[in-house]
């Protein structure tokens, strides 16, 4: 099942796209008389979403395209919640970014690193830049959305505990973390710098997540593109181990990292592409 958030009337509110077509669970919900929240956090946050894809994989999807529907080309899309409670992301988790950044392989963990709420945008809204603190880089990458409130998850029951994926960005003020690698967080943390939506597609949809790819994109050229598979550290191992660290809440996000990154300026049009999504795009603009 696919999902998105739109803008209708003032309001953001989920709703269930197919090919062309999107229909907002507002109004399944009042066709059909389901007890569902209206936006796609509080349905992650009350353990609603499976009963969604059931609901559309057991004879909802046929009465979906008997539903009013709005095309896609007429929406507008909000990114696919406004306050996840955490944002995480993985550093150099392909060996050519990883060697880019540093020189050498990377260690036997992976670098990881916080974003802010206040740093999150979606599709087509801007990238501000922080003109004072030099250039500044954007990355693709695949996003895990948590389903499950989890700790010390194994890996392979990992994918029981999420939720789906999404298409990311993250930006990042590249020479604040050249001056030292210790400033990571910081040249990560600035307002505009993480993008993510607008689809959401739930676990069912990828049988072969190692077969996904990923690419990034400036003003319509691909720069960097690899595929899920040459990941160093995969998916499901991501989750296991940050479920180590920490207990992960419904909601939560994690970048799972990046086939590699470009300078951004003001007037550029950066994108992240993987196969399923509708491209996540933002323009680039000064803050």
């Amino acid at each position: 099942m696919k999902l998105a958030t739109i803008k209708v009337e003032g309001h953001e509110i989920a709703a269930i796209v197919n090919g062309e077509k999107a229909v907002s669970i507002k109004s399944i919900k009042e066709e059909e008389g389901k007890d569902w929240d209206i936006d796609l956090f509080s349905i992650l946050q009350k353990n609603q979403l499976e009963d969604i894809n059931n609901w559309y994989t057991e004879g909802g999807e046929d009465r979906f395209h008997q539903s009013p529907h709005i095309l896609v080309k007429d929406l507008s899309f909000a990114p696919l919640y406004r306050t996840p409670g955490k944002i995480w992301g993985v550093g150099m988790n392909y060996m050519e970014k990883a060697i880019e950044l540093s020189g050498k392989p990377p260690e036997e963990d992976p670098v990881i690193f916080m974003k802010p709420d206040t740093s999150l945008i979606g599709t087509e809204e801007m990238i501000k830049l922080p003109l004072k603190f030099g250039q500044v880089t954007a990355e693709a990458e695949l996003g895990v959305i948590i389903g499950q409130t989890c700790k010390d998850v194994p890996v392979e029951d990992a994918a029981n505990v999420v939720a789906g994926f999404t298409t990311t960005m993250d930006m990042t003020a590249k020479d604040i973390h050249a001056k030292n690698p210790r400033f990571l967080q910081r040249s990560k943390s600035f307002d505009t710098f993480f993008s993510f939506g607008p689809y959401f597609l739930t676990v069912d949809e990828f049988p072969t997540i190692k077969d996904v790819s990923v690419e990034t994109v400036l003003n319509g050229k691909v720069h960097h593109r690899n595929v899920v598979a040459n990941m160093m550290f995969q998916p499901w191992w991501i989750v296991s181990f940050f479920s180590q660290i920490m207990t992960l809440h419904p909601g939560d996000v994690i970048m799972t990292g990046t086939p590699g990154s470009v300078i951004i300026r003001e007037g550029d049009i950066v994108e992240c592409r993987i196969p399923g999504f509708k491209p996540l795009q933002n323009s680039v603009g000064n803050g």
